[in-house]
């Protein structure tokens, strides 16, 4: 079985520059020695094949969408199923995920669809992509640049591409690796940033394509806007070889997904490799800690977007902290926007006191 798939979602408002985007991944990991796979948008097959989104009738609606979850959750898995076979690396790519279809039908309906189907919304966001790529629509930050003369099939005003960014952007809040790609560069720079984003994805620790996980104590001062919480449980386990294993379960409700990060030092640096395990594995691993009552950290984390800016906090349920630690992935250069609901204490990013919290 191929060890080395990475699974990306693609995704954003209206005329955010997709598709460019898309021709511009292929051509640039498949010079790297990758099997690109790049799945088309399930919704505009759909169209294409004259299935009327826009029908009256509420009963047919939602079977179309439906259908079109199926769809998407059949392809992406056909060619996970290939990826498996293949010799190389694979880099999957989805022109959107699962979750943008939560965006097109009301709340209520999209949860009878995954009553009927028996799936879990936080599987669908957190465990079938390594990463999110949310592009911002033109219409927000580069109105000048906001056409929709290159898909027929779209018919949004500016404030309305404006609105379904900020819905599908809320959809996929609470994504471990979520990317906010947005328009306040030139569009060359704007396709790089996608690049880099994947490259982190990667684990390509070159600096060209290296952000900076920054972290910071903070206290709550105010009410948080719109946030996606997440129960989290992680222990951290030192290995003969060197190696330093994280293992986190990661959920809420009784719906969890668990991961595995491994630290090993090669030569003068460190390789770090995420996957997502069972929870079987995660039980194996905490079965090799002595006391794991001791090392288990429980915290509740809070996802919300600020500013165009992805932030994360943690409260600390067991053991107890008297403070929040929030983090932020960013260029080492980037200006952070705090909101002003919070209470900077300093930051922390390379306290080793921190490290494991």
């Amino acid at each position: 079985m191929n060890k080395n798939i990475t699974r990306i979602a693609l995704t954003g408002g209206p005329c955010a520059g997709k598709t460019t985007a898309l021709a511009q991944i292929i051509e640039h990991f498949s010079d790297l020695g990758y099997l690109v796979y790049a799945l088309p948008e399930t919704p505009t097959l759909f169209s294409n094949a004259s299935i009327n989104f826009g029908t009256q009738d509420r009963q047919y609606f939602y079977n179309i969408e439906k259908a079109v979850l199926k769809y998407q959750l059949q392809m992406e898995d056909t060619f996970l199923e290939l990826a498996n076979a293949a010799p190389q690396p694979v880099l999957i790519i989805s022109d959107r995920g699962t979750m943008d279809i939560s965006n097109y039908i009301e709340r209520t309906m999209w949860q009878a669809m995954l009553d009927e189907l028996g799936l879990s919304e936080i599987k669908l966001r957190d465990a079938r992509y390594d990463a999110v790529i949310h592009m911002v629509t033109a219409a927000q930050g580069a109105e000048a640049f906001y056409t929709l003369e290159n898909n027929g099939l779209r018919g949004e005003t500016i404030e309305e591409a404006r609105e379904l960014d900020a819905r599908i952007m809320k959809a996929w809040t609470g994504h471990p690796q979520l990317h906010i790609v947005e328009n306040n560069v030139d569009f060359e720079v704007k396709i790089r940033q996608v690049l880099h984003a994947i490259h982190e994805s990667l684990g390509d620790d070159a600096a060209s394509f290296t952000d900076v996980r920054r972290r910071f104590l903070v206290r709550l001062t105010g009410d948080l806007p719109f946030g996606v919480e997440t129960d989290l449980y992680q222990a951290y386990i030192d290995l003969e070889d060197g190696s330093s294993v994280r293992i986190r379960k990661r959920g809420l409700r009784g719906n969890y997904v668990y991961f595995m990060t491994r630290k090993s030092p090669i030569e003068s640096q460190s390789i770090i490799t995420e996957r997502q395990i069972g929870p079987e594995e995660y039980i194996s691993f905490l079965n090799t800690i002595p006391n794991p009552e001791e090392v288990l950290i429980h915290k509740l984390r809070r996802s919300f977007v600020w500013a165009r800016q992805y932030f994360e906090i943690d409260d600390f349920i067991e053991p107890r902290r008297d403070y929040q630690i929030l983090e932020i992935s960013c260029a080492p250069d980037l200006e952070i926007k705090f909101p002003p609901f919070l209470e900077i204490i300093r930051e922390v990013t390379d306290d080793p006191s921190y490290l494991r919290l």
